[in-house]
């Protein structure tokens, strides 16, 4: 099992853990994401071309739940294509 596959899980089962943007930032490109770090401000800009509208995760330490939900939805919209 690889990295993310192992973060992703870990995601699933623990949304509310200390998760880094470097964790978001190693799971969306496993899974072809692209991962936007800001140019002004503290927000990255996660998009695929197969999902509709982006997701923007701000990188306060620890991430907050909801931003791992919705990218943990994300990346199911992905499989489910």
């Amino acid at each position: 099992m690889a990295r993310s596959d192992k973060l992703l899980a870990a995601m699933r089962a623990n949304p509310r853990s200390d998760w880094t943007i470097g964790d978001v930032e190693s799971v969306a490109r496993a899974f072809g994401i692209t991962c936007k770090p800001p140019r002004r401000g503290s927000h990255y800009t996660l998009s695929h071309e197969a999902v509709r509208g982006h997701l923007t995760v701000p990188a306060h330490r620890p991430i907050k739940a909801i931003y791992i939900m919705l990218l943990v939805e994300m990346i199911d919209s992905l499989a489910g294509e």
